[in-house]
Order: structure tokens, then C-alpha cells, then sequence
């Protein structure tokens, strides 16, 4: 079945520590959420707990990553991490929207927190968990016509150091490469990948500022990195041997904790959530790469409860920016105007209460 025929959603992940859980919204031709469903993934997430010491305990972005959540890339599957039980889970998306679990895998480690996906690849990072004596790595699985999960035997990999704390693993548009974002070693972290799905490497790269966590790669083959410590936004070129050369470095916004970020489909503009600051930055990406501050929005209305804004995604058709808040468990709704800038349309609520712990956002 092709995209084009399948129901345009927006799913997020409760990260509940008993039964994790993915949340479908419908989205209607004006970008506007109904709730449709929940789909347990069959594992356990951490609930309002931190997967590493080094974040604030605070419960509005425990696994500390984007990505946790994904699409592939022809939009018939979605993947899940599974912290609490260190597993991963794959759907199948059906006609309307809604999810059948196909398949749930050990995630090669201890603490899943970032997937992505490229033709039949699916890649992890696993935070590692100390206690246990678990390193932080990433580690690869072939996706079935089924939606089921095959470990790609040899494809566990060491970070830069055994206790890196990956924040965003991440194919290039050409899935020749894997960049991992690390949050607590600064650095980039880039592997390739072989014809069998094995990896090699890292090439170690030195983040332009301190805290890499999301990123994206544009078809450009620009790579942009945010900097929760910074609070910027940094892009990067990349030789064929993965060495990074900065183009913009560290173009901070005036807010606090930068780290989701993702960008129109027309890639001019880039989107950063700023967590503590309630509010959104737009980016202007020009031809070469350069970055420039053009606009900032919060994510909920003023005088509304502040909703602190994490995983962000835009709608396949690019007509829209919708961001999760962490410590609502609500998704906010943007119109995206043809300069970049955002209008705010909805904050779509799945419970009755606000609920700390969620994690993840994919718009279909």
C-alpha cells in the first residue's frame, strides 16, 4: 500500500513504566488532532525516570533523546523503544491509521532511546545502564516484509567511550552512514555502513558545542546538530571518510535547553524546541547550509499552563509542525506559514489530566 492511500496521523509514546503505550491522533486536512487509539508496544518504559544521571531528574524528558519513536521511510511501519524492558517494538500502520504490533525484539543493550530506519535497516542506541555493567552502543536489525525484527549479527557497536550517553542515532539521506549525537562527551560519532548492515568506526568528531542531541541530515547532505548546553543550533558538512567541518556553529537563539529539531520539507527552515523556555525557534537554512534566527513562538498559548515543548516532527504533506509537551503529555499544532514562521492552531490532549513521562513524536 502505498503512502499516498494511508490516513494522515500523528503518533506519541507514554512511556508508562507498567505498559508502554503509542497514542494515535488522526490528523484532518487543517492539520487538527482527534484522538483515535492506544497500541501497547508489549514493553515497559521508564516512566517519569532519567535513563542516565547526567539529566535533570525532572520527569519531562526521561530518555533524554530524539527519535524515540520513528517512521520508516515509506510510512508502513513505526518503531518504538522500550527503556523499561530494553526492548524494541515495530507496527504496522494500517489503511486508517491504526497500528498491529508485529514484532518485539531485545535492543542488543540496556536502555533503548533512538531508532532510525533506512531501506530495510533499523538502527538503535542504547544508553547502557552502569548498575548492570552495560556499555552505551548502537546495534542494527534487518525490518521483514512483515514488520518483524531480524538482529544483524555483528552490528553491536561501541560509542566513543563505553558510557557515551547517545541522544539521536541518525542515517544520512543516503544511508551510507550513522551519525550518533552524543550528550555527555560532545562529540559526533559517525560509522559506515556496510552492504551486510554491519557498521564500522566511530569516526570521532568534536561537537561544535557542548551537549549534541537532535539532529537531522538534509538531502543536501548537510547534517544539523542542536546543543542542549548551548543553546544553538550548529550544521555541519560531511567528507566521505566522516569528518565533520562546521559551516554554522553554535547559532544560539536566547533560550534555554535546545534539543529536538527538524525542518520543513522544502528544507529552508529548522525548528528547534527550546524545553525550559516553553518555546520554539525557527532557523532559515540557506543554499550552502548557514543558519540564521528568524522567528520564536511559545508552544502553548500565553496564559495557558506552560507546556515544555520535546519531540517535534512535520507533517508528510509539510503543511504543519506539531510538538509534544513533556510535561502536559499534550501535542501542539502549527500551521506553517511559506516564510517559516508558525501559527498555532490546537494543544490536542489524549487524557484528562497532565501526564509527565512521554516521549516521542512521528507525524504521518
Amino acid at each position: 500500500m502505498q503512502q499516498s492511500n494511508r490516513a494522515s496521523m500523528v503518533y506519541m509514546m507514554t512511556n508508562r513504566e507498567a505498559s508502554n503505550e503509542v497514542i494515535a491522533f488522526f490528523r484532518d486536512m487543517n492539520g487538527l488532532l482527534t484522538f483515535m487509539g492506544a497500541y501497547p508496544t508489549n514493553g515497559r518504559g521508564t516512566g517519569t525516570r532519567e535513563v542516565s544521571p547526567a539529566t535533570a531528574n525532572d520527569g519531562v524528558d526521561p530518555l533524554a533523546s530524539q527519535g524515540s519513536l520513528t517512521l520508516s521511510r515509506d510510512g508502513r511501519f513505526l518503531f518504538a523503544v522500550n527503556a523499561g524492558s530494553n526492548s524494541i517494538s515495530s507496527f504496522i500502520i494500517t489503511g486508517n491509521g491504526g497500528l498491529v504490533l508485529a514484532d518485539v525484539k531485545p535492543s542488543g543493550g540496556a536502555q533503548p532511546n533512538s531508532l532510525d530506519g533506512f531501506g530495510n535497516l533499523l538502527y538503535v542506541s542504547n544508553v547502557g545502564s552502569d548498575a548492570n555493567h552495560f556499555a552505551s552502543n548502537i546495534s542494527g536489525f534487518h525490518i521483514e516484509n512483515n514488520g518483524r525484527l531480524t538482529p544483524i549479527p555483528g552490528s553491536t557497536h561501541s560509542l566513543s567511550t563505553m558510557n557515551a550517553q547517545p541522544a539521536r542515532v541518525l542515517f544520512t539521506s543516503d544511508g551510507r552512514k550513522i551519525v550518533v549525537s552524543e550528550l555527555t562527551t560532545n562529540h559526533l560519532s559517525v560509522y559506515h555502513v556496510s552492504g551486510n548492515g554491519t557498521v564500522t568506526g566511530p569516526i570521532i568528531n568534536d561537537s561544535n558545542g557542548m551537549g549534541p542531541f537532535g539532529s537531522c541530515y538534509l538531502s543536501s547532505g548537510v547534517l544539523i546538530v542542536t546543543e542542549a548546553f548551548s543553546n544553538g543550533l550548529s550544521s555541519y558538512s560531511m567528507s566521505d571518510n566522516g569528518i565533520l567541518k562546521v559551516i554554522s556553529g553554535t547559532v544560539l537563539n536566547g533560550q534555554k535547553t535546545t534539543c529536538w529539531v527538524t525542518t520543513t520539507r522544502n528544507e529552508r527552515f529548522a525548528y528547534t524546541t527550546n524545553t525550559l523556555s516553553g518555546s520554539i525557534s525557527t532557523y532559515r537554512i540557506d543554499g550552502n547550509g548557514a543558519l540564521t534566527v528568524v522567528g520564536l513562538t511559545t508552544s502553548t498559548p500565553v496564559g495557558s499552563p506552560t507546556g515544555l515543548p520535546i519531540d517535534a516532527g512535520v507533517s508528510k504533506d509539510g503543511r504543519h509542525f506539531y510538538t509534544l509537551n513533556g510535561n502536559q503529555g499534550t501535542v501542539s499544532v502549527f500551521a506553517i506559514n511559506d516564510d517559516g514562521s508558525l501559527v498555532r492552531l490546537q494543544v490536542a490532549a489524549w487524557a484528562n489530566s497532565p501526564y509527565f513521562g512521554s516521549q516521542g513524536l512521528a507525524a504521518l
